[in-house]
């Protein structure tokens, strides 16, 4: 998961914020020179101007030239820690809806990269084997309900041939071209990779 680091100045300004809000730095008194700062931090003195110039813009201390740091307000520290740990949340916030998503994202390229390779292989498959059955459930929607397989001209117009038709639970094998096809009958049929979708359009036209 993403995390949010803040910048070294900015850690600087908190932990000197926080200890005026504690009271470790009482209101009036004054802090070591920037030099002095730099060096108990271990940070350049740069950055602990910066982490002075934070305070000292918003009034929580006053940067005297030649004499310090002075404290001006506990009050203004607190309020200055309390938005710091509001913003703070908010940006782990973000950073766990960031990593969430990005998660989502992979999980659903991964599972497309599945369902192409699962395609490719059953298409593969029915390819080299022809024979596997396709099976198709007739519904009452369906126009060629008490036709015969002869009447519809089924292999003429589709290319399959029926193999075997379930009827009430009774698996009719070969059916000849005089056997009716009834509502909830199961017809399976074999051929080449794309007669499925031929016989079902040739029973479930597409509506204009």
């Amino acid at each position: 998961m993403k995390t949010i680091r803040e910048p070294r100045y900015r850690q600087i300004a908190y932990a000197i914020a926080e200890k005026i809000a504690d009271g470790d730095y009482p209101i009036g008194s004054k802090l070591h020179a920037r030099s002095t700062l730099s060096a108990q931090f271990g940070v350049s003195s740069e950055t602990a101007r910066k982490a002075i110039s934070i305070l000292s813009d918003l009034d929580i201390v006053q940067a005297v030239h030649g004499s310090g740091v002075k404290i001006l307000s506990q009050e203004k520290a607190k309020n200055f820690l309390n938005q710091a740990e509001e913003t703070s949340t908010i940006q782990t916030l973000h950073a766990q809806i960031d990593n969430i998503m990005t998660v989502q994202k992979t999980a659903i390229e991964n599972l497309s990269e599945s369902l192409a390779t699962l395609f490719e292989q059953t298409a593969r498959i029915q390819k080299k084997n022809p024979l596997a059955p396709h099976e198709l459930l007739l519904s009452e929607t369906c126009d060629c309900i008490g036709q015969s397989i002869s009447q519809l001209n089924f292999w003429q117009t589709t290319g399959a041939t029926i193999v075997a038709i379930l009827h009430n639970d009774e698996l009719v094998l070969s059916p000849g071209p005089y056997a009716i096809l009834e509502k909830n009958d199961t017809i399976y049929f074999v051929g080449n990779e794309t007669i499925f979708q031929n016989v079902k359009t040739f029973f479930y036209p597409p509506l204009d």
